[in-house]
C-alpha cells in the first residue's frame, strides 16, 4: 500500500550562498577581517577575472593559495569567524522548513552550493541549514591552519558536478531541479540546468544572470524565491500564494512585476538608408 509521501512530487532546490541568501561576499568580509583593504581584494581578484585564469567564483579560494597577502594572513580559523560576520537574509531556516513540507503535493529538499570555503558558510548558516545540506570549496589546511591545498571548487562547472552529483544521490529527475543564483557564477549552472528542463531563479538583475533565469525575484527576504516556485512548479495564483504566507504569519506587502529590456546605444558612423533617402 502507498503512503501519502509516495504520492509527492520530490524536487532538489540548490542556492548560491554569496548574495544570494546573504548580502555580503565572503570574500570582502574575509580580506578586511585580516586587515586587508576591500578595494585591495577587488584589485586582486579583478586581476583574475580580466586574466581569465580562473573560474568565476573560485577567486578567493586560488588567492587563499597563492597570494602572498591572505596566504600569510588567513587560518581556518578566519573563515569559520567571517562566516559569523556575515549578515543573513532574512528566513533563510523557514524557507528550508516551508520546501520540506508545507507545500501540498511537493516535497523540497533545499542545498546550499558555494563557491566560498565551506567553513565560512556553515559557519554563516550554522543553526539554519544542516551541515550535510552544504556544499562549498573544500580547502586542505596544514598544522597552523594556513591553506596548503584545494581538495574540490564549486564554482563554474565544478558547480554542476556537485549539483549532478546530488541530483544523482536523491534520485531527483533533471526537470525537478531548480537553482537560485545572483551572478556570473551562476551562469554554467543555470544554462545546464535550463538544458535539461529544469527551473532557475535569479535573485540580482545582473544582466548576465537575469538574462538566463527563468524567473527573476528581488528581494531582501529568502523566502521571496518561494514565489516563483509556488507560481510556475506548484501552479499556484497569486490570491492563494497570498493566502499560504499569511497562513505562516507573514504578509506580502509589495509584489510588483516588472520586465526590463536591456538596450545600449551608441553613435552611428553612417547616416541610415531613410536618413540618405530623405536628403
Amino acid at each position: 500500500m502507498q503512503t501519502p509521501a509516495q504520492f509527492l512530487k520530490r524536487y532538489l532546490v540548490a542556492s548560491d550562498f554569496d548574495q544570494t541568501l546573504s548580502f555580503h561576499d565572503s570574500g570582502y568580509v574575509l580580506s578586511e577581517m585580516v586587515g586587508i583593504p576591500g578595494k585591495e581584494f577587488e584589485r586582486k581578484t579583478g586581476i583574475l577575472s580580466v586574466q581569465n585564469f580562473v573560474q568565476q567564483g573560485a577567486e578567493l579560494s586560488y588567492l587563499l593559495l597563492h597570494d602572498s597577502d591572505l596566504h600569510a594572513r588567513v587560518r581556518k580559523e578566519h573563515l569559520v569567524r567571517a562566516g559569523k560576520s556575515i549578515r543573513l537574509k532574512r528566513n533563510i531556516q523557514q524557507l528550508r522548513d516551508l520546501l520540506a513540507g508545507a507545500i501540498e503535493g511537493f516535497a523540497f529538499d533545499f542545498h546550499v552550493l558555494s563557491a566560498a570555503p565551506q567553513e565560512v558558510v556553515e559557519s554563516a548558516l550554522e543553526g539554519l541549514i544542516p551541515r550535510d545540506h552544504i556544499h562549498g570549496t573544500q580547502l586542505r589546511y596544514d598544522n597552523s591552519g594556513r591553506v596548503e591545498g584545494i581538495i574540490r571548487v564549486n564554482a563554474g562547472y565544478g558547480k554542476v558536478t556537485t549539483l549532478d552529483d546530488l541530483q544523482s544521490l536523491l534520485q531527483s529527475g533533471a526537470d525537478r531541479v531548480v537553482y537560485v543564483g545572483d551572478g556570473s557564477s551562476d551562469v554554467h549552472v543555470m544554462l545546464h540546468v535550463n538544458q535539461r528542463e529544469g527551473f532557475t531563479v535569479a535573485v540580482s538583475e545582473a544582466r548576465d544572470i537575469a538574462q538566463i533565469a527563468r524567473r527573476t525575484v528581488l528581494s531582501d527576504d529568502a523566502l521571496s524565491v518561494l514565489v516563483p516556485i509556488l507560481e510556475e512548479i506548484a501552479g499556484w495564483n497569486r490570491p492563494r500564494i497570498r493566502n499560504f504566507f499569511e497562513e505562516q504569519g507573514l504578509l506580502i506587502q509589495g509584489w510588483d512585476k516588472v520586465q526590463a529590456d536591456w538596450l545600449t546605444f551608441q553613435p552611428s558612423d553612417q547616416p541610415t538608408s531613410r536618413a540618405r533617402a530623405d536628403h
